[in-house]
């Protein structure tokens, strides 16, 4: 009797099948699109165009103390301004104020600073 030795053999496990993920589903294939011919050149830039862009201006944050019923003012105005159908933030107030101090004469405007009185600069205390 000869002995036949066997080769192991491989047994192959079925696999569950890999769900995909809803989304791997709704993606269209990708597909490439051709480059165009010659990329197009941007046309030069003059010196000029650059001097025709305003620069931004720099902002500078700021805080103050305001009395309260000058506050109440500023919402007054803002509401006024509303119904004038241009509504406005608080800091374009305060700058619409600035520049019609600027237009006012010495003596107006020392009126004016004359009319509004001295307060006590710093943080309110707490109440």
């Amino acid at each position: 009797m000869a002995t036949v030795t066997r080769k192991p053999t491989t047994t192959k496990t079925a696999k569950a099948p890999v769900k995909s993920s809803p989304l791997a589903a709704k993606k269209a294939p990708q597909l490439r699109k051709a480059a165009p011919a010659a990329p197009a050149k941007p046309a030069p830039v003059t010196p000029q165009a650059k001097i025709a862009k305003p620069k931004k201006p720099k902002l500078v944050r700021d805080s103050f103390t305001i009395p309260k019923l000058e506050y109440v003012v500023l919402d007054e105005l803002k509401l006024r301004a509303a119904k004038l159908a241009h509504p406005v933030k608080k800091s374009e107030l305060l700058r619409a104020g600035i520049k019609a101090l600027t237009g006012m004469s010495d003596a107006a405007l020392l009126a004016a600073l004359k009319a509004v009185p001295t307060i006590k600069t710093g943080r309110p205390k707490k109440a």
